[in-house]
């Protein structure tokens, strides 16, 4: 008997080869797992890296144990915790991680524990006390229909953001520096407020859970239980945010990066989401070379997209390493469940930390006599991870903006050197 129940497992039958297709293994793994759901299978079949024997010893293995399901209210989708799959790392790292997505496939993440271990988040549900949180969404949605869409130019196209925003800092005072010194895509901006009363009331327990989570973040995550080179070691503090409204469910925003010019490089932000539930889909930037681009040329989607589910009262932090590493974006739905307070509406606020010695007093100025925007090399295999200043004046319907580049030097903690005299301008290809 004990040889018996030693011995290797047979190899299931039929084998299927490595070129066949996904549909074709996942009916093979439905056929021995019935019971379990797709999605569920597709996920046991990402991590085996295809080997359908591989990911049938494993779900074979969870049978006898309770599945750890969860529901989005939109869609009536189910996915198991990775976790119970057994294949949540022992001792994650940046980087060490085994990525589960594939090229064209969305990965759908509900868990906080998966979260934070295949993605450059963490997130905490029902963060705030609910009679809390609901009076937050009342005084936001007062304000929302007043709320103003961005209109930038685009590729020689004049076009407007896709949902609408505010920008709230802490003090009126506040108010009126951001009115007066501060540039954002080229120009300035007219329409800033005082944080509400709810707003400064949720910033001090946000601040405490942000600060709590980048601690963890490193002790657990990052190589060596040390910060990231360029990663700030001083409290983060919620000292600025943009209130975005999505109103319905085809309201959405682009996969992109958030600006870095007054945050400085390894930006941490903590955002909060209230009424409706929505996607948060992020995918990793990958460098401009052979291995990663697709059949059409293009570099986008090349190693497939996480789907990060938002309800409402959730708290994400978009961690050190999220900015120069990924891109994110709120995708549109095909249907949403309205909320009790917001009916079709999500609003979430970005809280961020802005530093003094990121104050546009000090960064340099383009030709056009603007200040100029921060931004990180994503592609370039030679130059990833290097920052640069350039003009972003010609994001200004009617302006056409210049040529101007520099590199921006930074030490190890973050803090910016600047360079005494003008650096070397030249035109970026």
């Amino acid at each position: 008997m004990d040889a018996f129940v030693t011995r290797k497992r047979p190899r299931l039958e039929p084998t299927p080869a490595e070129d066949d297709s996904t549909e074709i293994k996942l009916a093979l793994l439905a056929s021995l797992h019935p019971h379990i759901n797709h999605d569920v299978l597709l996920e046991a079949l990402l991590v085996a890296d295809g080997s359908v024997t591989d990911a049938a010893e494993t779900l074979a293995q969870q049978v006898a144990s309770p599945w750890k399901k969860q529901k989005t209210r939109a869609a009536g989708y189910h996915q198991s915790s990775l976790s119970s799959l057994r294949i949540s790392p022992s001792s994650p790292s940046v980087g060490s991680v085994r990525p589960l997505t594939k090229r064209g496939r969305t990965l759908h993440l509900f868990d906080p524990k998966d979260v934070e271990a295949y993605t450059p988040c963490s997130i905490i549900h029902n963060f705030l006390p609910s009679g809390q949180a609901d009076d937050l969404l009342r005084e936001l949605l007062d304000q929302a229909p007043t709320y103003g869409r961005l209109e930038f130019k685009l590729f020689d196209r004049v076009v407007k953001s896709p949902h609408s925003f505010c920008f709230y800092v802490n003090s009126l005072a506040e108010v009126e520096t951001q009115k007066t010194e501060y540039i954002y895509d080229g120009k300035p901006v007219d329409d800033v407020r005082q944080c509400t009363p709810e707003m400064l009331k949720a910033r001090i327990p946000i601040e405490e859970a942000v600060n709590r989570e980048i601690q963890r973040r490193i002790r657990d995550f990052y190589p060596n239980g040390k910060k990231l080179k360029y990663q700030s070691p001083e409290p983060w503090k919620a000292n600025a945010a943009f209130v975005n409204c999505y109103d319905g469910p085809q309201e959405s925003v682009g996969y992109h990066t958030d600006q870095l010019t007054y945050l400085g490089p390894r930006a941490v932000i903590g955002s909060l989401s209230l009424g409706v539930e929505r996607e948060f889909r992020v995918r990793k930037m990958v460098v401009e070379d052979d291995e990663h681009r697709k059949d059409d040329g293009s570099l986008a989607d090349a190693q497939g997209q996480i789907s990060i589910h938002l309800p409402h009262n959730s708290l994400l932090i978009m961690h050190a390493e999220m900015q120069e590493e990924w891109k994110h974006a709120i995708a549109p739905a095909q249907a949403i469940d309205p909320h009790p307070l917001a009916q079709n509406k999500r609003l979430n606020i970005t809280y961020r930390c802005y530093k003094e010695k990121m104050h546009p007093k000090y960064t340099p100025r383009c030709k056009c006599g603007v200040p100029t925007v921060l931004r990180c090399v994503t592609k370039s295999k030679d130059n990833r991870g290097k920052y640069m200043w350039m003009c972003h004046a010609g994001y200004v319907p009617g302006q056409d903006g210049c040529s101007f580049f520099q590199w921006a030097e930074f030490d190890d903690d973050g803090n910016p050197r600047w360079r005494t005299t003008p650096g070397e301008e030249k035109k970026v290809e």
